[in-house]
């Protein structure tokens, strides 16, 4: 489905769904949303989000049937907004919304909010197992087969880092203790507050992975500082642990080295008015100061230790 329909086209498209067919509607946009669009449905009933996506493409990885599933396992694990209907030939995933507050990296600061943050996390990741497995390593790897493939524009000196990625693969997978299900792509735009609660929307990259990743993919994303990371993680598991930390950590540093190509992709495919560049460069310089940087051998020992 193009992203660009008008209201009258996506009314004509919401009445097919039963929920939503013969209601009167008010649409709204929803900030966010880089891969898709999500709409504000507000009926005299009740008010929905649809999650409106372009289903043409592939080359970002999204499987929008697993979107669907994990929705829901998220749902029942008391994080997620519940789906209300699925319609994947309109492109369409239906969900009830949730009142509250659409997080910030400022709101990181506030007192409290990251230990809400690892409370909801961990309420997800004790939640029923995800469909399918999310593992940055593998997902590194297509998205630079992609680049490469399709011509797309990657930073000067990408491959420069391929040895350092690839050690810190190796020690991750002699430390790995399993997986959970896992978000994936938890910026701040994907914490809902709801007063003493947090609510974790946006599946789209979800699978079961390492916990580590969700922590530190969550430091990198919402720009948490080392000491904020060390709380988050001791939130998470209920003690402070190094080896979690550290762990941490470099699944974070994975993810922006992994997540610069996602940017390459839709700098060179994406209709979308968005500076995926530089979204892009942000990732990879910050990856490229933490592998250059002073602690990297520190971690990687650390990820090592009993604890």
């Amino acid at each position: 489905m193009p992203l660009t329909l008008t209201d009258e086209q996506l009314n004509e498209m919401f009445d097919k769904i039963p929920t939503l067919a013969g209601l009167p509607r008010r649409l709204e946009d929803l900030s966010g949303g880089l891969t898709n669009r999500n709409v504000k449905i507000t009926t005299p009933d009740a008010i929905y989000v649809a999650r409106c996506t372009d289903t043409s493409s592939k080359m970002l990885g999204i499987d929008r049937d697993r979107e669907c599933h994990n929705t829901r396992a998220a749902e029942q694990a008391g994080v997620g907004a519940p789906v209300i209907d699925y319609r994947p030939d309109l492109g369409i995933l239906l969900l009830g919304y949730l009142e509250g507050k659409t997080l910030s990296n400022d709101d990181f600061q506030r007192p409290g909010v990251i230990a809400k943050a690892a409370a909801a996390v961990r309420k997800l990741h004790d939640g029923p197992r995800f469909a399918g497995h999310f593992d940055m390593f593998e997902r590194q790897r297509a998205y630079l087969k992609t680049v490469l493939d399709k011509g797309f524009r990657i930073p000067d000196g990408y491959h420069d880092h391929a040895d350092t990625f690839d050690a810190i693969a190796s020690v991750l997978t002699k430390t790995d203790e399993g997986t959970v299900p896992c978000n994936n792509d938890l910026l701040a735009g994907n914490f809902i507050e709801d007063g003493e609660r947090i609510w974790l929307i946006d599946y789209e990259y979800s699978g079961n992975n390492d916990p580590c990743f969700e922590l530190g993919n969550t430091w990198a994303e919402c720009e948490l500082s080392t000491d904020q990371l060390d709380e988050f993680v001791a939130a998470y598991y209920g003690r402070r642990l190094r080896n979690k930390t550290a762990r941490a950590q470099l699944q974070g540093i994975v993810g922006k080295y992994g997540w610069t190509l996602w940017g390459c992709i839709q700098n060179g495919s994406s209709a979308i008015d968005f500076d995926f560049w530089g979204w892009a460069m942000e990732r990879y310089e910050g990856a490229v100061a933490e592998f250059k940087g002073p602690n990297l051998a520190r971690l990687l020992d650390d990820v090592q230790a009993v604890d």
